[in-house]
């Protein structure tokens, strides 16, 4: 059975009490993995001793440590600069780690200059509670970034070179490899090219560095910009065991201007990709994202207020409920 997971850092009771109240077991790790000045190897976040605490924090407060979202330093990487191959040392002593401790998937994300991108954080949206959204034509005059141009060709080939260094060790500690898609789905933005952005595209990521353990971190929000066919993406690439971690959430629009909505208020049929993941057999988990900001919400930190949160939860525990008893 699919199990529901939120993200939270260690020690946020205000916040990881209400979700277990609501019945959720698992977190996904959202804590920082940016170095630490002067510290020593074994105070980095990444380290072994360091992810012990973590976890150990988390396990304390009733949860199990299931994802890591977080990522250290990765853009020479992406952008296939010098120093590359000192953060990919890094990324492997994570995924070494993580292995060792018993964490099963990291979820990576490959866009270079900017990660999430959005033009606005206040839509209006269902009885006036506010979303997030994004618009391409307030993008297409933006200046380059500081790397000027960079093509589909070149990124392909970063992501390339950046599998072929962690694939054998996430094999040999036992790690899941989820790569998140390119949010927003669309290419180049800034003159930067984004690579994973459509249902084709994934399948070539698949099959850059075949491996048990590189696959998909699917991003509903995203794939459903990508298709018009949610559940059969879900079944395409489960049906290859390639899903490794799910974010559940939906919008409304295209790659080029859309925006968040409620879970159960967007253009994908949820109860259907619940029956998908069924089907292809998923037992991972999957976390809500990108919530609304709803009434008596803080509206600090768009997309992970509290309220939106325990609705999406108590939505998602409905429609699993009613799957799996069909």
């Amino acid at each position: 059975m699919i199990k529901i997971a939120e993200v939270f850092r260690p020690n946020e009771p205000e916040l990881y009490l209400p979700i277990k109240q609501c019945g959720v077991k698992y977190v996904v790790g959202g804590f920082s993995l940016q170095p630490k000045l002067n510290a020593p190897p074994d105070r980095q976040p990444w380290s072994y001793m360091s992810l012990l605490r973590t976890k150990t924090a988390y396990e304390n407060a009733g949860f199990e440590l299931a994802v890591i979202e977080s990522r250290p330093p990765m853009e020479k990487t992406k952008l296939g600069l010098p120093g590359r191959d000192e953060e990919i040392e890094v990324m492997k002593e994570l995924i070494r780690n993580m292995g060792r401790l018993g964490i099963p998937t990291w979820c990576y994300a490959f866009m270079a200059g900017h990660t999430v991108l959005r033009t606005s954080a206040t839509i209006p949206t269902r009885g006036g509670a506010r979303v997030t959204g994004y618009d391409h034509s307030l993008m297409e005059n933006a200046p380059l970034m500081a790397w000027g141009e960079v093509t589909e060709a070149q990124m392909w080939d970063n992501l390339k070179y950046f599998l072929e260094q962690v694939v054998p060790v996430a094999e040999e500690y036992g790690v899941n490899l989820a790569a998140h898609p390119d949010d927003p789905p669309i290419s180049p933005i800034r003159g930067i090219a984004r690579v994973l952005i459509s249902i084709e595209n994934y399948q070539k990521l698949i099959d850059l560095v075949p491996s048990p353990v590189n696959g998909v971190g699917l991003c509903q929000g995203n794939f459903t910009l990508m298709t018009d066919d949610l559940p059969g993406a879900i079944r395409h690439f489960g049906a290859q065991k390639k899903i490794f971690f799910v974010h559940f959430r939906d919008v409304v629009g295209t790659p080029a201007k859309f925006a968040e909505t409620f879970h159960d208020d967007g253009k994908t049929d949820m109860l259907e990709c619940i029956r998908a993941y069924r089907e292809v057999g998923y037992e991972g988990v999957c976390r809500p994202d990108h919530v609304p900001t709803m009434a008596g919400d803080d509206y600090g930190h768009p997309g992970y207020t509290r309220i939106g949160r325990l609705f999406a939860i108590g939505y998602i525990k409905g429609l699993r409920e009613a799957v799996y008893r069909e």
